[in-house]
């Protein structure tokens, strides 16, 4: 059995994740707004960044589908600090490659690295996340994917000061992975054992390898797995479809021009962070099921107002709703996978594979279909999707105790 904590172990854990989502999206961000500068510096084309896109997307897609067996070995608590670890040694590699040595093959081992690490680390950080949201009685994950959020900004942010005081990009991500390094140590020294994450607080508590691989892969034969899965999918696309493709639309398609585009992004985003920051307390009063499905609403009508709006003001207004409309989603997707608490991590990782998944192959997919039929048109798969997540959102109903497991 766990021990009970106190309320100041429960703060330091809380925190701890908080900052690990903070460092996830730091890094990310990192990686993302030195794009420009790393075709540079190797005088690669736009096919070669596309290569280097495609392995560092395989590499994230392996960590996350990985994700159950390799906590079922190590535990979430070691298995962050090693994935904390690999992913900042995959951005200095990347820094130094680019700029140092001017090797391509350095930068994709490089992106490799950081991709399976910060695919995997995304898994095991939500089991945490989720572990601390049934330890405190409430709806806090999207709090934590808040942070996340708060983490590509400031990440963006000193990549665009780098930039401006001519900071090459090795030091620059030698530094991002010191710091990493840094929180990661921090971190995890502030992280508790719990059964729930496969880090019980004894050491033979501990069930056989594998027993908890099998236990890992039960949820892929569970059909609440993949209704949740179309949960998240959904709103997975409508998520990564904005950020990828929002700002062209507005500029090009609908032909507001670039800053346009650019400021209606950042008024998805705001609105996408400011429901995560504040939509707990709206969870926790009117259930899950609920939210999800006026949410799907929201942005099923974002995004149409989006795609036929004449003026440049209701295309902010359908930015806006659609942002509203993503925001909580993939977070309470997770919170469903984890109620559960014997099954939370092999749930939870089954249900962000398929989030994920959708999150980094969707844009792309949206992008080859819109050389077909326009991008704006191309949009309307969206609401569709966003429509059968709202659907679906019944599978996120909170389980009875007597549909629980008990924790081992």
């Amino acid at each position: 059995m766990d021990a009970e904590l106190t309320r100041s172990q429960y703060v330091r854990w809380r925190n701890a994740i908080f900052a690990i989502f903070l460092a996830s999206g730091v890094s990310i961000a990192t990686w993302a707004a030195r794009v420009p500068d790393i075709k540079l510096a190797l005088d690669i084309d736009n096919a070669q960044i596309g290569l280097l896109l495609l392995g560092m997307g395989i590499a994230s897609i392996l960590g996350i589908s990985t994700s159950p067996a390799v906590m079922a070995r190590t535990g979430a608590r070691r298995g962050m600090l090693g994935l904390l670890i690999t992913l900042a040694i995959g951005i200095a590699l990347i820094g130094i490659g680019a700029t140092v040595l001017g090797s391509f093959p350095v930068v994709i081992i490089g992106l490799v690295l950081f991709g399976f690490g910060n695919g995997c680390l995304d898994v095991m950080m939500n089991v945490e996340a989720t572990a601390i949201e049934q330890h405190a009685g409430k709806t806090i994950l999207p709090l934590f994917h808040a942070f996340f959020s708060f983490g590509t900004v400031i990440g963006a942010g000193a990549a665009w000061a780098a930039t401006k005081l001519d900071i090459e990009v090795a030091p620059h991500a030698g530094l991002i992975a010191v710091l990493i390094l840094v929180t990661a140590f921090v971190s995890i020294a502030n992280v508790p054992r719990r059964a729930e994450t496969l880090d019980p607080s004894e050491p033979g508590e501990k069930p056989h390898w594998r027993e908890r691989m099998h236990v890992a892969l039960s949820a892929w034969r569970e059909p609440r797995t993949y209704v949740l899965g179309i949960v998240m999918l959904g709103m997975a696309f409508a998520e990564g479809g904005a950020n990828d493709w929002l700002a062209l639309g507005v500029s090009e398609d609908h032909g507001f021009g670039t800053e346009n585009g650019a400021l209606a992004l950042t008024v998805f985003s705001i609105a996408m962070t400011t429901v995560r920051v504040f939509g707990g307390p709206l969870v926790d009063r009117f259930g899950r099921v609920l939210v999800l499905r006026v949410l799907a609403v929201s942005a099923a009508g974002g995004i149409l107002l989006f795609i036929l709006a004449p003026t440049l003001p209701l295309v902010f207004l359908g930015a806006a709703l659609w942002g509203v409309g993503a925001s909580l989603g993939f977070p309470l997707g997770m919170s469903a996978a984890a109620d559960d608490p014997a099954k939370a991590a092999a749930r939870v990782s089954a249900a962000a594979t398929i989030g994920y998944a959708a999150f980094l192959c969707g844009p792309p997919i949206l992008g080859l279909i819109s050389e077909h039929i326009g991008l704006l048109n191309t949009l309307y798969i969206l609401v569709a999707l966003v429509a059968a997540s709202g659907l679906a959102s019944g599978a996120a109903r909170p389980l009875t105790e007597a549909e629980k497991t008990p924790v081992r």
